[in-house]
């Protein structure tokens, strides 16, 4: 060949990346494989991922110690000690042994005094049902979603797909990249120097990214600046592999002869890039396949391969490549920490008003599902009691700051449509995303008011106009606020399949175990609401103070049974296999002050509701009705 590469013009970096990709995105068709849950660490989820099985699968102590009768433990103290006896008062347990009824609490080991007979301990405090016992269900409810679609499998995300029944998860073919290096003057690490070569080290580097960003990564032998070597074993390469990286060649000098290669083959679409360093980039296309020749100099190299290689990596795998960063944030609620530790806490994180908001998650040290929601990380330094709400602090995030600006921070009353728009949200907008933290209505109210949620869902009965929602937000808040229509949704008691005790109504509660949701919580109000109309006293339900804080934890309850009857929707369960008695409709729906109506991810957030995608998604789950989905009216 012989002759010179001259550029008649670079292409603005942005640029040439944006023609590039698109010219993929309009040929490749994304491949998938099912694979074993324990071979997936660092593979990217096709699907959204639903739990088979609860976690733990049955009621578990917490403690080594023994299990009691909650009812038989009052009165105890140290003027007052009660004996019990084993066999009748109590059984052993140690960690993690299952809890069955009778028992309700456990008393750990230490706190046991001995009374001289083998059978028998005294206690010097009396107490409270469930206590040190983990319920069924506490870290993962059967039926919840585990992990959504598009998602870069860690390993705690391994254990918690085990732990919840998937053994088997379909995933996004890793893309097999085939790396050539060319040149005469280079040799291989460990061969004989000689005076003009040059030690080849690039495209073990581009192995080493490739594999890192989720690649399956073949790096060749040398080429010699033959045009008729290079040329075949491209084309040999282009059949077998998704992507060919060929490094070195791609300047204008005499044997560089990439470009004439790529030209032959197929289409080259951008031959250099207004970058310094790394100018000669080649970004090309052979059948349907991207083919990228990058500069021989070591920086340029790698400049070049983060540029343009890495998100031609990131659209085959349907991830982008993920980094750490450490920001400055507001924490929403008070954290109290010991000053024996350094603490980590873990948090989901969005931009309100301005600020990062850091809100944190579950911090038991059995949540394991907490680190698989975490966005990362609020540390607490030793001999620091806390950090109080409102302080500023900083956070080390596992997502990249500009997704988190993209993320509509949803805070408020629990339902299952939530997980279903979160999976949606960057499938019908990309890049956008949805967070939610589960606090109940009144919660979510206050959070809204706060400026620490661009939304709050909530369903609030005004017990004197029957109407839901609008008196509470008139109440709470001076500026506009829209209230969307999300759905028209069946509340209702949820029992074990069959309804074996035979409970038909709010006055059989009475004679059950019931589980509660927390304070705040419309369920809760609705509840306390048809209590007052049957004249029952919360005093006549037993478990009536018990708390659970999603619907599919009160169901994960009932169907375990920890519990014989809880308050909930319908879908959650239908979800466990449960019966359902129906108490009456009501309309969930999302509050969103109007200074966050303009927002992109607010407005892809209710583009989300109107869509196909997430009506039929919803209708699945059953229970809801949606003729008025996404409707807004204003409360002024």
């Amino acid at each position: 060949m012989g002759k010179r590469n001259l550029y008649l013009k670079t292409t603005p970096v942005e640029e040439a990346k944006k023609i590039y990709l698109e010219a993929l995105k309009k040929i490749w068709e994304p491949a998938y494989e099912t694979i074993p849950v324990i071979e997936a660490c660092k593979r990217v989820t096709r699907h959204a991922t639903y739990a088979k099985n609860s976690s733990p699968l049955y009621n578990a102590s917490a403690m080594d110690g023994i299990a009691v009768i909650s009812s038989r433990t009052y009165g105890a103290c140290e003027t007052n000690p009660v004996r019990l006896k084993e066999g009748e008062d109590y059984v052993v347990v140690d960690t993690g042994d299952p809890i069955h009824h009778p028992y309700d609490a456990v008393i750990m080991a230490e706190d046991l005094l001995e009374t001289g007979a083998e059978d028998e301990v005294e206690i010097t405090a009396s107490v409270a049902a469930w206590q040190h016992i983990r319920p069924v269900g506490e870290d993962i409810v059967a039926g919840e979603m585990i992990l959504p679609s598009c998602h870069k499998i860690r390993p705690i995300d391994v254990g918690v797909l085990l732990s919840a029944g998937i053994t088997e998860i379909e995933v996004v073919k890793q893309p097999k990249v085939t790396i050539f290096p060319t040149g005469t003057e280079i040799i291989e690490p460990g061969e004989a120097i000689t005076d003009g070569s040059i030690i080849e080290s690039n495209t073990r580097m581009f192995e080493q990214m490739v594999i890192e960003q989720g690649g399956l990564a073949k790096r060749c032998p040398i080429l010699e600046d033959v045009y008729e070597k290079i040329l075949e074993e491209v084309k040999k390469a282009v059949a077998v592999s998704d992507m060919v990286i060929i490094n070195a060649g791609s300047s204008a000098g005499r044997d560089d002869y990439t470009v004439h290669v790529l030209r032959e083959l197929g289409e080259v679409l951008i031959h250099g890039v207004a970058i310094k360093p790394g100018k000669p980039v080649i970004l090309a296309i052979v059948d349907k396949k991207p083919v990228i020749g990058l500069p021989g100099y070591p920086v340029s190299a790698y400049i070049a391969f983060e540029n343009f290689v890495s998100p031609v990596l990131a659209m085959m795998g349907q991830l982008p490549v993920k980094t750490d960063y450490e920001v400055p944030a507001v924490v929403s609620r008070r954290l109290v920490s010991s000053l024996k530790h350094k603490e980590y806490v873990r948090i989901k994180a969005g931009v309100v008003g301005g600020r990062m908001v850091a809100a944190p998650l579950a911090r038991g040290a059995g949540a394991a599902m907490s680190l698989v929601r975490a966005d990362g990380f609020c540390v607490i330094d030793q001999n620091c009691e806390g950090v109080e709400a409102g302080e500023e602090v900083k956070i080390s995030l596992y997502r990249d700051p500009e997704e988190i600006a993209n993320t509509v921070v949803v805070t408020g009353s629990h339902d299952l449509i939530l997980d279903v728009a979160a999976d949606l949200m960057p499938l019908v907008h990309s890049n956008m995303h949805l967070s939610s933290t589960h606090v109940g209505s009144m919660g979510g109210l206050m959070a809204l008011k706060r400026q620490e949620a661009h939304i709050a869902p909530i369903h609030l009965l005004d017990e004197t106009s029957g109407i839901y929602n609008d008196s509470y937000i008139r109440r709470l808040f001076e500026e506009p606020v829209a209230i969307v229509t999300g759905v028209q949704r069946i509340q209702g008691i949820m029992v074990k399949k069959g309804n074996p005790l035979g409970i038909k109504s709010i006055e059989d509660l009475t004679s059950c175990r019931f589980v509660n949701r927390q304070r705040g919580a419309g369920t809760r109000l609705l509840f306390d609401y048809q209590m007052q109309k049957a004249g029952i006293s919360p005093e006549r339900i037993t478990g009536y103070d018990r708390e659970a804080s999603t619907h599919m934890a009160v169901a994960a309850l009932v169907e375990g049974d920890s519990a014989d009857a809880g308050m909930g929707i319908f879908s959650a369960a239908q979800s466990m296999g449960l019966d359902f008695i129906p108490v009456g409709e009501e309309w969930y729906e999302f509050a969103i002050p109007e200074v966050f109506m303009e927002l992109p991810h607010v407005q892809a957030f209710l583009e989300v509701l109107k869509s196909e995608h997430f009506a039929r998604e919803v209708q699945r789950l059953g229970g809801y009705g949606m003729e008025k989905t996404g409707e807004i009216r204003w409360i002024r």
